[in-house]
């Protein structure tokens, strides 16, 4: 199980106040990770996903996307431990940035944590954890696109289905899963609304 190794005696929002709240100005993605374990893949996730919920300064969602592109294939291949190249490890964000915006959030993650419990746990396993890892993957392809607001739904998804895993939450899991349905839909048309704009303008400057 990809976050056997997450300490449950406290709770994932513990963890991330108590990392914003350390007296460095800025963190490293490698101290991040560590504070964490290199095999809570889960919860490295929402961490990584949590803050592009939220305006950060230009390149902050490349800098976090960038590890969710890389953690969510190992979660597919089955990697049991994480591993990162040392450049995304060593990469230095402000702690006060992060503290700002997981203050903005801890709120509802402190709520959803007292409803959340252990639940069609079938979902989870080498399978479930694969498909995941999986859906992950694709999100994250997104997540690292300037698109304006683009980033919002893709980072949702990806949170929820880390959560659920932490959790072992299939209803949160669930509620993943259709997330990634809808964000799938919403770029298909944005896709299509661009594309038909280009052919238009293509067509206006062709008959000029």
């Amino acid at each position: 199980m990809p976050d056997r190794e997450f300490p449950r005696h406290l709770s994932l929002s513990a963890h991330i106040r108590a990392l914003g709240r350390q007296s460095a100005e800025t963190v490293t993605l490698g101290e991040i990770i560590d504070t964490f374990g290199r095999r809570a893949f889960g919860a490295l996730m929402f961490v990584l996903a949590l803050p592009n919920l939220l305006p950060l300064p230009p390149g902050s969602t490349t800098v976090l996307g960038a590890p969710l592109l890389l953690i969510s294939p190992q979660m597919v291949i089955g990697f049991q431990t994480l591993w990162l190249p040392r450049f995304i490890d060593d990469r230095r964000m402000s702690r006060t940035d992060l503290a700002r915006g997981f203050e903005k959030l801890l709120p509802w993650l402190e709520r959803i944590e007292q409803v959340s419990r252990p639940r069609l746990v079938f979902m989870f396993g080498p399978v479930g954890d694969r498909m995941i890892g999986l859906v992950c993957t694709l999100l994250s392809f997104v997540l690292i696109l300037p698109i304006p607001l683009g980033n919002v739904l893709p980072a949702l998804t990806i949170a929820v289905l880390a959560f659920s895993m932490v959790q072992r939450d299939g209803l949160l899991a669930l509620a993943g899963y259709a997330l990634a349905a809808i964000s799938g839909g919403v770029l298909f048309l944005s896709a299509g609304v661009v594309m038909g704009a280009v052919h238009h303008l293509v067509g206006w400057f062709g008959g000029a």
